[in-house]
């Protein structure tokens, strides 16, 4: 009886078994549904999409402080500063004391970072509550809110929301929302100007983690990569929004996170690109203006966050996470041809940020896929690229931080919220200190700087020191 009741026992099991394989098969993934899964294996999962055709850019206004005013004159006009090298000076001797918070305010979950002109700071941010993108500006000296413009963009959270920085200058501030919405207010008093939808007017299909991109001005028109259908680029009136040129997108490229880099190369100034599909260059010149001068498809991982950098007078830097590793491209004239191409183990890379080129050597932070130097703060020469010239610490790790030079200072903030800063002896930077800022974590934004002050973020707050 009991023989038979294990039979029985065992039967069942069979069965239930043999039920179990059968649902896996029926109802599990694909192995491509699987790939799809994978962050920038599909620019627009399912989910994603703005769900709203009705969004009023610039709609709401509220106004917090109509009298103020600053005698401060410091500018870090947008992405990586001026001049785009995440480079500043200004000969002011850092503090020895600790450096002291003046401010910080809560934003909504994101990574985007700070604008400063004449005294007010710019961020973008994304209220969740409200479901809108919120450009707010705050007093340099008090952190005090002055003014704040939102409009509702229904989004789902994908590792935060806004991570792009304004650009700002006289008579505008201009910033691209996670969904492509550009919006440009007056910067003193808020007041909208314009605004433009990059999904509608031009089909741009958005990256995975969002727009990545920053606004990028030069000589009073805004250049941006709508990557759409049929245009590629194109350049708008700061004040109007108006067209002014576009450059066809023959090749096909979508929007990356990237950012678009303005650089001189063999005598030609040039809006360098790098797009999901290839690199590109764009004539910067009055008389050509917007006109391809060169492209490569050598060079296209499917997901780009950090920028191009030009490292000699005619070769290029390209860094990409997620094994992609780097590339050095030489343009001549009308051809770009990737000379140099490696794993990200096997030379100089970064994941998230872009490098800085700085007095002949170039700085980054090796992403985690980057070996024994795996995390840590690294230089390499532009003519090797494959051998560092000096790396932090074993226990100087700094994950996905942003990273800027200060007079002469290089300051590292780590993705947990401390502060390094090195002081450069030649090839050699010197730990000079370090300092916990935050308790947060994702501390991603890149940093910006004017009048002595610093200003960090990480996925939650936005702080002010002072370090001059």
């Amino acid at each position: 009886m009991r023989a038979k009741k294990l039979t029985y026992v065992a039967i069942a099991t069979a069965i239930l078994y043999a039920i179990l394989i059968v649902a896996w098969h029926l109802y599990s993934p694909s192995s491509k549904e699987l790939a799809l899964q994978n962050p920038g294996a599909d620019n627009r999962p399912e989910g994603l999409a703005r769900k709203a055709d009705d969004v009023v850019i610039g709609e709401y206004f509220m106004l917090y402080d109509e009298a103020f005013d600053s005698d401060l004159k410091g500018v870090w006009s947008g992405f990586r500063g001026a001049d785009y090298t995440n480079i500043i000076s200004d000969g002011k001797p850092l503090l020895t004391d600790e450096f002291a918070e003046q401010w910080s305010f809560s934003t909504g979950e994101g990574h985007a970072a700070a604008a400063i002109y004449n005294g007010r700071v710019y961020v973008l941010d994304y209220e969740e509550s409200l479901n809108s993108d919120a450009l707010r500006c705050f007093s340099l000296e008090t952190g005090k809110e002055i003014w704040r413009r939102w409009y509702r963009v229904p989004m789902k959270r994908n590792h935060g929301f806004s991570r792009t920085i304004p650009v700002v200058g006289e008579g505008y501030v201009i910033t691209v929302g996670p969904q492509g919405h550009v919006m440009c207010c007056d910067p003193i008093s808020g007041d909208m100007k314009w605004a433009m939808d990059m999904q509608k007017e031009f089909g741009s299909e958005i990256p995975f983690w969002y727009t990545g991109q920053c606004p990028c001005v030069d000589d009073g028109v805004v250049v941006l990569a709508p990557a759409g259908e049929s245009v590629l680029m194109i350049g708008l009136d700061c004040q109007t929004g108006e067209v002014v040129w576009q450059t066809p997108n023959d090749m096909k490229y979508k929007m990356s996170h990237s950012s678009i880099i303005p650089m001189t190369l063999n005598g030609t100034k040039t809006y360098v690109y790098a797009g999901v599909g290839g690199v590109c260059g764009v004539a910067a010149t009055k008389a050509q203006q917007g006109k391809l001068l060169w492209h490569t498809e050598k060079w296209q991982p499917s997901v780009i966050a950090p920028s191009p950098v030009k490292i000699a007078e005619n070769r290029i830097l390209m860094v990409a996470g997620y094994g992609s590793g780097g590339a050095l491209i030489e343009v001549n004239g009308t051809t770009a041809n990737v000379i140099e191409q490696y794993k990200s183990d096997k030379g100089l890379s970064c994941e998230q940020q872009t490098p800085i080129l700085y007095k002949g050597l170039i700085y980054t932070i090796a992403p985690k896929d980057g070996g024994s130097i795996r995390g840590r703060l690294a230089s390499y020469t532009p003519s090797n690229l494959h051998t560092p010239v000096w790396s932090s610490a074993a226990d100087e790790r700094f994950g996905l931080g942003p990273y800027i030079f200060i007079d002469n200072n290089l300051f590292v903030f780590k993705d947990d919220g401390e502060l390094y800063v090195y002081a450069m002896q030649g090839t050699q930077p010197t730990l000079l200190r370090k300092q916990r800022i935050m308790d947060g974590a994702d501390a991603w934004g890149p940093m910006a700087y004017a009048d002595g002050r610093l200003i960090l973020r990480d996925a939650h707050t936005v702080k002010c020191i002072k370090i001059k």
